[in-house]
């Protein structure tokens, strides 16, 4: 194993202390398990698990929001949801009906879920450790077996799995876990937003992890993405001042954001709902980039009313009286489906199928009804709402956009670039819009054919990629204002490279906005060019993002 493992970092910070993994899976029910014949005693039993664990949940809920974190209340508000789910427990039912035990039938039955998840895109993948987590505390309890869960340590330590549910990350204390390594997962499963939110440092996708032996000791770096195995005192003094000079530089850098030489860069927030404008004005954010709409509508039977969603959509107007809001219309279909949304029929490959746009064109009532909810909602405010679609292939589908905007009596009308056609094509889709988005993290995953959910593919699944690059440049450069809010945006080199090829905004999770400031900050627009033009004449993404760091001397102040 190489002295320094690469994965994704996911939570800045520096962590140093010895590895302690995760306690084992419960092992897999044998196939045969049949029940004594008393099938109402057993359907009790099964049922009686499920409804614990969903209790122990909804406890350990409330426990994460008295220790601060609300996103881990909310996460396993959602997970108790799932153990209580009606479909589930029939299905358990049923076979135990036909003479299954109550843990086989458990287990199989969380298993047609699981298939079904692990194949309806990014979105809904990143839930199958969520479920395998309810599954596993069910089965422990019905076989009698240890909780699977956070091993007890007598000093603080790195906590390192294959993934991490939920149920473990939102009750974690920072004070004993320094850092967490998962083998699994990506920047939005949910033990990177629960790592973010309280602020611990955490590096995902990392091969080799769970073969770190218990006791090694690590030195991790969450900005990097890297885990050091048996750090010297130097290197782990090293990394911490690198950490403490980027805080120090962070505390300076304040204000909109700017090149060194006054080039303006708005730096925004993605959001997913009222509930993240705390985070957001803290961090210093002039508006929003990215209001993602789709979770006021998900794990619903019917659709938001017309005033829940324009309660929804004006509280944040409100929130940035002076800056911009832009919404993206529901992003449904496919990996995130919706109930009262049925798709067309089985989709074989649900990331190319009808999701986005393609599926609010199949219920146009839909659409139109979230957008005359947004328009009614900006009524008499003085932030600017753009409302852009996700998943636009070109102009014919981009003026189809338009023309509902307009009819709905929205002014700025907008078109997410995620599709390649679209980039390659973005001087056709310009004249029928106000501006462009790119949702880096889908464009990535198209023009590279690598799923995101997939560790070993991450040297695929990069923005650094020449070719994403290539296909960033025509659609900042087609005419109409053009900003990014995928997860390159969050990249502190990757953004002036973003601001040489000519993107006019940047658009991140809260957390990332002051390092992203601060980087711009110490470079010229000129730097930023020459960085993007040496990214783009790379072959590979390690040489792009090394041929652009050469021209952005200012990263070393910030220890990035």
């Amino acid at each position: 194993m190489p002295e320094v493992l690469q994965g994704a970092g996911v939570s800045p910070g520096v962590g140093a202390g010895p590895v302690r993994t995760i306690a084992g899976a419960v092992p897999e029910p044998p196939a045969e398990s049949r029940h004594g014949g008393d099938a109402e005693a057993e359907r009790a039993t099964a049922l009686a698990a499920l409804e614990a664990v969903a209790a122990e949940l909804e406890e350990r809920g409330t426990r994460a929001a008295a220790v601060g974190n609300p996103m881990g209340e909310e996460v396993l508000g959602a997970q108790a949801m799932m153990a209580r789910d009606p479909g589930l427990a029939d299905d358990v039912r049923a076979r135990i009906d036909r003479g299954t035990g109550a843990a086989r039938a458990v287990y199989e039955a969380f298993g047609v879920y699981r298939d079904l998840l692990a194949g309806a895109g990014e979105y809904m993948a990143a839930r199958v450790t969520d479920l395998d987590d309810i599954r596993d505390r069910a089965l422990a309890r019905l076989l009698g077996l240890p909780m699977p869960g956070v091993p007890e340590s007598d000093e603080p330590f790195v906590l390192v799995a294959r993934d991490l549910a939920p149920a473990d990350t939102a009750v974690l204390d920072p004070a004993q876990v320094i850092a967490f390594v998962t083998e699994e997962g990506g920047p939005t499963s949910h033990t990177a937003i629960i790592a973010r939110t309280m602020g611990v440092p955490a590096v995902v996708a990392l091969p080799g992890a769970t073969s770190l032996a218990d006791g090694t000791r690590v030195l991790v770096d969450g900005a990097a993405g890297t885990v050091r195995r048996d750090p010297s005192d130097a290197d782990i003094a090293a990394a911490r001042a690198a950490a403490a000079a980027r805080a120090a530089a962070l505390e300076d850098s304040t204000g909109p954001g700017a090149t060194k030489d006054g080039h303006r860069v708005p730096l925004l927030a993605n959001i997913g709902g009222p509930k993240d404008l705390d985070a957001a004005k803290a961090n210093g954010a002039e508006g929003v980039g990215l209001y993602r709409t789709e979770f006021l509508f998900l794990d619903r039977q019917k659709a938001p009313t017309d005033e829940e969603q324009e309660a929804a959509y004006r509280a944040v107007l409100e929130a940035f009286p002076e800056g911009r809001v832009v919404v993206r219309t529901l992003d449904a279909g496919a990996d995130k489906p919706l109930a009262f949304l049925p798709p067309p029929g089985e989709e074989p490959n649900p990331a190319l199928g009808e999701r986005g746009l393609r599926m609010s064109r199949r219920y146009p009532e839909v659409l139109a009804a979230q957008l005359g909810a947004l328009a009614r909602a900006s009524a008499g405010l003085t932030a600017k709402l753009q409302v852009m679609a996700p998943m636009v292939t070109d102009a014919a589908e981009a003026a189809y956009f338009t023309a509902a905007c307009r009819e709905a009596g929205i002014a700025h009308p907008g078109v997410m670039i995620e599709v390649p056609a679209a980039a390659l094509r973005a001087r056709d889709i310009a004249p029928e819009v106000a501006f462009f988005s790119i949702g880096t993290n889908d464009l990535t995953q198209y023009a590279c054919a690598a799923d995101r959910q997939i560790g070993g593919l991450a040297h695929l699944q990069d923005p650094w990629q020449p070719a994403v690059l290539d296909l960033i440049a025509p659609a900042a450069d087609a005419g109409v204002p053009c900003g990014v809010c995928g997860e390159a945006a969050a990249d502190p080199a990757l953004a002036c490279v973003l601001v040489g090829l000519g993107v006019t905004s940047l658009s991140m999770s809260a957390p990332s906005l002051p390092l992203v400031r601060a980087a711009l900050a110490r470079h010229t627009l000129d730097e930023c060019r020459q960085a993007a033009a040496a990214a783009r004449a790379a072959r590979t993404a390690a040489q792009a993002r090394e041929a652009a760091r050469a021209h952005l001397p200012g990263l070393a102040e910030l220890g990035v």
